[in-house]
């Protein structure tokens, strides 16, 4: 592309986009109404690589349980993780309850509205803090989301993967340049950057004719929508497997231990793992005084896609026909009725594995 007609399309990009945002945008989404900086900031974190439709009904719990930052602050990391479960990328969560705690350690219980104090929290980068700023306080920051480089690749014509530092370096000139010449609309305008990039200008099959930029896109013009933007370089997902122990007593309770707090779902409470029947068989000594696994069921497998590989599961139920003495539940180890298991923070495979009534 020249520079002048990038230039160009970096004049018109606002006004163009604001103006299809008051007729198509997307105006009753629940963090917008009302719009405040914790609502903004919440709604940002949740949708990090996840999708709106999913996340509508966890922020709506969210928000009824904990409506504001000094409450969140003040939660148990149990109601957090428990209100999140279901989620994933529960690092996510960890951040957000760290962050509440310092802004009331730290800025009087509120967001700061400074770009650098806002990216020194944990779990917020770049493109969350302006979204933040831009969102909550009309302030001139641009983001750069999945939506806003499919958007901003496809309409400059920019080649190579957006992942990549020099491809990802023009892509936040490229916002900057195309940022409102009054900001008075930025809330406005940031939505509608992701409201076009979910609606029209998706991931596969957009609606180019549609489109407020389809005299102008690269891409569309071309022939090169479903090129653009240049996708991740695939890598074979690596498996792991692992063997889980669903030890219930008679009263129905489940022995639950909480993970560790890095590594796969940090801080949350699970079924005790291991690598072999072996380790199996120790965890029902050490933890339930039973001699060994041999009447355990082995369940139907359980497959989890994560980010970087794939996890097998094989859950065992060892059903034990007596109420089994315990070491007292603290905040690693506990028993948990069926009643019980909807407070806790549980991966969702785990979660629904747990949750059904078992036979035996």
């Amino acid at each position: 592309m020249t520079p002048n007609r990038s230039e160009h399309i970096c004049r018109v990009f606002a006004e163009r986009l604001i103006a299809w945002f008051d007729q198509h945008g997307r105006h009753d989404l629940p963090w917008t109404i009302p719009r405040t900086p914790y609502r903004v900031w919440l709604s940002e974190i949740m949708l990090q690589q996840t999708q709106v439709s999913t996340v509508i009904p966890y922020f709506q719990r969210f928000v009824a349980a904990l409506p504001d930052l000094p409450s969140l602050a003040a939660a148990s990391t149990d109601q957090v993780l428990s209100l999140w479960s279901g989620l994933g990328y529960y690092s996510r969560a960890r951040n957000l309850h760290t962050t509440a705690q310092r802004c009331v350690a730290q800025h009087g219980g509120e967001l700061p509205r400074d770009f650098d104090a806002l990216l020194a929290l944990p779990g917020i980068g770049r493109s969350t803090a302006g979204a933040i700023l831009a969102q909550a306080w009309n302030a001139p920051y641009p983001i750069l989301d999945g939506n806003v480089k499919r958007v901003l690749s496809r309409l400059h014509g920019i080649e190579g993967w957006p992942g990549l530092p020099t491809v990802e370096k023009q892509l936040w000139q490229l916002a900057w340049d195309s940022l409102p010449a009054q900001p008075a609309r930025m809330a406005d305008y940031t939505q509608a950057q992701m409201d076009l990039g979910a609606t029209l200008c998706s991931r596969s099959r957009p609606h180019c004719l549609h489109c407020p930029f389809a005299d102008l896109c690269i891409a569309k013009n071309t022939g090169r929508s479903a090129e653009l933007p240049v996708a991740r370089p695939k890598k074979a997902l690596p498996t792991r497997k692992t063997q889980m122990l669903w030890l219930r007593d008679a009263a129905g309770r489940t022995l639950l231990l909480r993970r560790p707090a890095t590594g796969v779902w940090p801080s949350l409470w699970s079924l005790p793992e291991a690598d072999n029947s072996d380790a199996l068989a120790d965890i029902a000594r050490q933890y339930a005084q039973l001699p060994d696994t041999s009447s355990a069921i082995a369940l139907p497998g359980i497959q989890h896609v994560f980010t970087h590989f794939r996890l097998e599961i094989q859950p065992f139920l060892l059903q034990a026909r007596a109420a089994l003495p315990t070491v007292g539940d603290n905040d690693t180890l506990r028993w948990a009725s069926r009643e019980q298991l909807a407070a806790l923070g549980i991966p969702a495979p785990v979660r629904k594995l747990i949750e059904q009534e078992p036979t035996t």
